[in-house]
């Protein structure tokens, strides 16, 4: 999530104080404290007690912006939390221990942290992380409760393997969604009360009941843009195909062909003011496909194919007023007179141009190089970066059509 010299990153010159609770998933917060200083943030770590018992203090602190403090009465300042409450422009807690969400619930200043965050007037930012048994306790459940009504940004645990090898709810999010949720709160809300619907991922079209005929998209852009417009305000739901985490704060839709995607559009384009058709749609389907598995000893099989729905010149057909829909355009030759060719074909407002052919470019990758094409405007080139960059170059000029 490193920003370009082109982008900056919401969290750029922010001072983000970095609380570290007593749980296994304190590794974690290692890898949101490198992403966040590579942003731009100033991180200022406070570790409980606990915390010492799962992750090193130096590890910490060569990785943060300061070192890492942890004490009411041996630091420089007389009175650290009042200090660290009041230069902070957020207050992050990952993880967040059943213990430490009960302190701050009812105000029991138990050590530096739990005294930072009663102390400061910044946006705080929860992340739990727990036993599932745990979390899903009442009192658990209350403490979230209360802090959410109180304005605490919470971002909740995941699904999945838990420490001692069971299963469950209670994994502390992943460093993505984490910084993801940071940026949501520290950014523009440029996009707040829109409606964005986003698509990822690529069709995959039966031949029979194990084979299909797919490409290589991963997914990755979609997802990418679905997670800054998350960050910019915007309600956002997700059309996907594809199964990679999910961007914190987006609605998911999972589809598998392009008949599925093209009935879930259906369905929400009408109360969408943007449409970002970042998947890559299967133009040919087989006619019939085959109960079973075809048997390889059963010879070649003949498989028919036809046209599947052109999803994106049916939304174009059917746009209204203010609606803003946005293609994308994956050539491997003439990339400017095809993806041009397509965008007044299909009644676009802006359409994404990418040589797939070009070292790091498009499917599979993390990075993407990319022109932004628009009606009576000169097209504008975005370098090789990562695909978080093209997503908030993207979106930047969506703002704009937006008006």
């Amino acid at each position: 999530m490193t920003a370009t010299p082109d982008t900056v990153s919401p969290v750029a010159g922010k001072t983000i104080v970095l609380g570290v609770c007593g749980g296994i998933a304190a590794y974690k917060a290692v890898e949101v404290c490198r992403r966040l200083v590579d942003a731009g943030a100033h991180v200022v770590p406070v570790m409980t007690k606990g915390a010492e018992h799962f992750i090193g203090r130096t590890t910490l602190s060569a990785l943060a912006s300061e070192p890492v403090q942890s004490s009411l009465w041996d630091e420089e300042s007389p009175i650290p939390h009042t200090r660290l409450g009041q230069s902070a422009d957020l207050v992050l807690v990952a993880p967040a221990t059943a213990r430490l969400l009960g302190a701050y619930a009812h105000g029991l200043s138990t050590d530096l942290l739990t005294n930072v965050l009663i102390a400061t007037r910044a946006p705080v930012m929860v992340c739990p992380a727990m036993h599932t048994e745990m979390w899903e306790h009442p009192s658990v459940q209350d403490n979230i409760a209360l802090l959410r009504r109180r304005g605490v940004h919470v971002v909740e645990p995941e699904s999945g393997r838990l420490a001692g090898g069971d299963s469950g709810k209670g994994r502390l999010a992943g460093p993505d969604s984490i910084v993801t949720a940071v940026e949501s709160v520290l950014g523009p809300r440029d996009l707040e009360g829109r409606h964005v619907v986003v698509t990822a991922g690529g069709t995959r079209e039966p031949i029979d009941a194990v084979r299909v005929i797919a490409n290589r998209s991963s997914g990755k852009q979609g997802y990418a843009v679905a997670a800054e417009a998350v960050r910019r305000g915007a309600r956002v739901t997700l059309v996907t195909t594809v199964e990679l985490p999910l961007p914190h704060g987006v609605q998911p839709v999972c589809v598998e062909t392009a008949a599925q995607m093209q009935r879930a559009l259906d369905g929400l384009k009408d109360s969408a003011d943007v449409i970002v058709m970042a998947a890559a749609v299967a133009d040919f389907r087989p006619v019939a496909c085959a109960p079973g598995k075809i048997k390889k000893n059963d010879g070649v099989p003949e498989v028919h194919l036809e046209p599947t729905p052109d999803i994106l010149a049916g939304l174009g057909a059917a746009k209204r007023p203010g609606q803003i829909l946005v293609g994308f355009a994956a050539e491997t030759a003439d990339l400017v007179a095809n993806a041009q060719s397509k965008l007044e074909r299909k009644n676009l407002d802006l359409i994404v141009a990418n040589d797939v052919s070009q070292p790091g470019v498009g499917f599979q990758h993390d990075t993407n190089a990319v022109t932004f094409l628009r009606p009576g405007e000169a097209l504008e080139s975005h370098p090789l970066s990562d695909k978080r960059d093209v997503a908030r170059a993207l979106l930047d000029i969506v703002v704009g059509l937006l008006g």
